[in-house]
């Protein structure tokens, strides 16, 4: 189980290898996504607080990147944190995400991306419950819901 000690090592000292890698161009990746999707996973953007069409769904699923289909989290470590985003305590698989230290808009924090394609999901905080301890605030422009992989 990853705890934010783990989160800033990657963070600080470098990412675990991803299964794979999937890289493209921007004109690819346009015109893959939808204009919101491309801005928010490929420019960095964040959706409006409590826009997110992921925000209140709770169905059993996998989450999955919205550029290259990476399982990114699933329906079991999805909880309601009132934050205004889908909020997670744990990634699928511990090199399924990327984490880079993010000092814009004169804050520190710990930005998170998808691992195999660089696609921008949101950030990481210490302040989700136990016990992992953390909370993945995510973008739902910057992913899928796969019901037909229920969790067992």
């Amino acid at each position: 189980m990853l705890r934010w000690k783990n989160v800033m090592d990657f963070a600080v000292n470098g990412n675990p290898e991803p299964d794979r890698r999937v890289e493209k161009t921007d004109a690819e990746w346009r015109a893959q996504l939808t204009p919101e999707q491309f801005k928010i996973a490929r420019g960095k953007g964040t959706e409006a607080p409590g826009t997110g069409a992921l925000c209140s769904v709770y169905e059993e699923g996998q989450y999955n990147c919205v550029c290259c289909d990476t399982p990114l989290f699933d329906s079991t470590i999805k909880f309601k944190s009132s934050s205004g985003w889908p909020s997670f305590t744990q990634p699928i698989k511990e090199n399924a995400i990327k984490y880079e230290k993010d000092t814009a808009f004169g804050m520190v924090r710990v930005e998170v991306m998808c691992n195999v394609c660089d696609g921008h999901l949101g950030h990481v905080f210490p302040d989700g419950p136990e016990p992992s301890g953390l909370r993945y605030c995510v973008n739902s422009e910057s992913m899928t819901m796969d019901t037909s992989k229920k969790i067992v």
